[in-house]
This record gives C-alpha cells, sequence and structure tokens, in this order.
C-alpha cells in the first residue's frame, strides 16, 4: 500500500461565522487547492516556508475566493524575514493549534473531544485509508485535517471521494475551527476558509452542531490515545517536486 506524508503536530472564545458560500471546483483544482492548504496548514519550519513559493505559484488559476485565501497565505508565510520573524510565527502555530481546544486540527476531536469515543472514531480513519488503498504511519492521529486533505489531493478518485466523506463527515468542526481562528484573527484562517469554500453547503443540522460546539467547546474525559501515534513533530516529508502541481 502506498503511504500518506504526515505533517507536523498542531495543538479564545469564538462567535459562530455565517457558512461561506461553496466554489465550484473541478477534481483536478480541488485536488491544487487541498495540497496547497494541507502544506500551509503545517508547522512553519523550513520545510514549509520552502514550499510556499510552490504553492503561491499553483494557485494562480484557481478561483479567486480560493486563490486569494492560499497566495494570502503563502505571502505571510515568505514574508517571514530573518529568525526572529520565524520564531515568532512558530510560537503564534504553537500558541494556537496546539494550547486552544477550539483550534485542534484533528477532525474527531470536536465530536468526540478526550472521550472513550475517540478511539473508536480514529479506527474509522484508519479504515478509511486503507479502503482508499493508503497505510497511516504513526506519525500523527488519522484525524489529523492536514492529512486528510493530503489523502484528498493525493489519493486518486478513490481517495478524493474517502477524504470527501470523512471531511463532510466532520464539517462541524472545520467550521469551528475556521470560527475560532477568525477570532483569533489568525493568518491561518485563510486555508481553512479556502477549505470551507472547495466543500458542499452547511445544512441546518450541521450549523446546529457548530452552534453547540462554538459555545461548549468539545467533550473533556481525559483517556489515553496511545497507539494512534506519538504526536511528534514530524516535518512535512515532500520536496517540491513531489507536489501535485510540479
Amino acid at each position: 500500500m502506498s503511504r500518506l506524508a504526515f505533517l507536523p503536530r498542531p495543538g479564545v472564545r469564538a462567535k459562530r461565522l455565517d457558512p461561506l458560500a461553496p466554489v465550484a471546483l473541478g477534481d483536478g483544482d480541488r485536488a491544487v487547492a487541498h495540497m496547497a492548504a494541507s502544506v500551509l496548514l503545517a508547522y512553519p519550519d523550513e520545510a514549509t516556508l520552502a514550499a510556499a513559493p510552490v504553492v503561491r505559484d499553483a494557485v494562480e488559476h484557481l478561483p479567486a475566493p480560493v486563490r486569494d485565501r492560499l497566495a494570502g497565505l503563502a505571502t505571510t508565510l515568505l514574508d517571514a524575514d530573518g529568525p526572529d520573524d520565524i520564531a515568532a510565527l512558530q510560537a503564534r502555530y504553537v500558541a494556537t493549534f496546539d494550547l486552544k481546544r477550539r483550534c485542534a486540527m484533528y477532525l474527531s476531536y470536536y465530536a468526540a473531544g478526550d472521550t472513550r469515543k475517540r478511539g473508536a472514531a480514529l479506527v474509522r480513519f484508519v479504515e478509511a485509508y486503507r479502503a482508499a488503498g493508503f497505510e497511516t504511519t504513526g506519525d500523527e492521529l488519522p484525524d489529523y485535517l492536514p492529512t486528510v486533505l493530503e489523502l484528498s489531493a493525493r489519493g486518486g478518485p478513490d481517495g478524493a471521494r474517502i477524504a470527501g466523506a470523512l471531511l463532510a463527515a466532520h464539517r462541524d468542526g472545520i467550521e469551528v475551527l475556521r470560527s475560532a481562528l477568525a477570532a483569533q484573527r489568525s493568518p491561518w484562517t485563510a486555508a481553512v476558509e479556502a477549505v470551507s469554500l472547495t466543500l458542499p453547503p452547511v445544512d441546518a443540522a450541521t450549523a446546529e452542531r457548530v452552534a453547540d460546539l462554538v459555545a461548549a467547546g468539545p467533550p473533556a474525559e481525559l483517556v489515553g490515545l496511545s497507539g494512534y501515534g506519538d504526536g511528534g513533530d514530524a516535518g512535512y516529508g515532500n520536496e517540491g517536486k513531489d507536489l501535485p502541481w510540479a
């Protein structure tokens, strides 16, 4: 089986935002948008910063609402000038994604939180990857948003279909993440907004769940999740030549 590369581990009370109107994309353009978001949502280390100009060039042909968000975030990363700026960007990333419950990039966390239900949810993600012909490496939990986006971009028709189902099933979590990032005026809001623009409209039931999660946050019942990833900060494993738009 093929293996997915895993990106680094990511980690204010927000108000629920109005849903974004979807943007029509073909399969190829959606793959580029999802791969770009996957790369840009990674920890801003040397590999991510090196990929940013490739991302910015790759998204030029996408519809403006998606293109502008992804290219804008790539530019923000590239504008980090010197070690001090990069260190500040990295510190902000950690403070956002590692330390704020509503900014988790683990999709099943929003519905299951740190409860016993989470383990079963993670198993379903692993089974979904296997159905698409991929095995997870264990460097990250399988519900990590950038990994699901990578499956969508690189998994062929089956991977795109299965990743689309995972994203749709966890749309409430994506919208809570978008709301929380927007409340902090985080530069990474742009990537999550770009992903939201590629997904179907938010229905009434999902909107209600989003409102509840924004208000209450994910469920809390601390349990162990050993065996689903060591939580290490492994760098993004692809050089620019390996990206699907190269």
